[in-house]
């Protein structure tokens, strides 16, 4: 489906997620689901830029259904992440700082999908720059198939402990269904769902 880059996205959302696949055939089902659901909408995808693994998945399934697709990438990571040149804008810039900035810049929410240590990296600053002030974007972590059960249990001994508190924990929103934390990323940030999706 070619993409008609004149009309402005309903909505920009921010995917967060591993350029490997995983090692369950559900990651990338559910990366897939999350693209299509985008581009149906006719929302716009802006990620890191690559075509390997889950990140290739969710920008490939937004642009089959009509979706823009804005791709910011490294230049040191161009070939280690093989830079998708299908994305309806990519940018190649100097730092992952850049990378980072104009993603959240672009962004009316953010989501992360399993991933691995660049994926918690980029999850924990943009929360960090929420508590912060620096944005009120809403931010959503999916928690597929338990995948980040490990992780909760963590943030939840930090606010036991005293170095969190339940303030921070409502800036961020955990769920295992996919459709619905989309939805709720996208009307808490201002947007309403069309009634109606386009058929790819």
């Amino acid at each position: 489906m070619t993409v008609d880059t004149s009309v402005d996205p309903a909505f920009s959302i921010c995917v967060y997620c591993g350029s490997r696949a995983g090692a369950d055939a559900a990651f990338a089902d559910t990366a897939a689901r999350v693209g299509q659901w985008i581009g149906q909408r006719r929302g716009q995808l802006v990620y890191g830029g690559g075509r390997s693994g889950l990140m290739g998945v969710v920008a490939d399934a937004t642009l089959a259904a009509g979706g823009r697709v804005v791709g910011i990438i490294p230049r040191t990571l161009v070939e280690r992440e093989h830079a998708h040149r299908g994305c309806t804008e990519l940018h190649v810039v100097e730092t992952m700082h850049e990378r980072k900035r104009i993603m959240a810049e672009r962004a009316d929410a953010f989501l992360a999908l399993p991933g691995g240590i660049g994926t918690f990296e980029e999850f924990f600053e943009t929360w960090t720059w929420r508590q912060l002030g620096y944005h009120n974007k809403p931010l959503g972590l999916l928690n597929q198939q338990g995948y980040y059960d490990a992780m909760l249990r963590f943030i939840d001994h930090c606010v036991s402990s005293g170095f969190m508190d339940d303030s921070q924990m409502r800036l961020m929103s955990a769920d295992d269904d996919w459709q619905r934390l989309l939805q709720m990323l996208v009307e808490s940030a201002g947007f309403p769902l069309p009634t109606q999706v386009h058929a790819i």
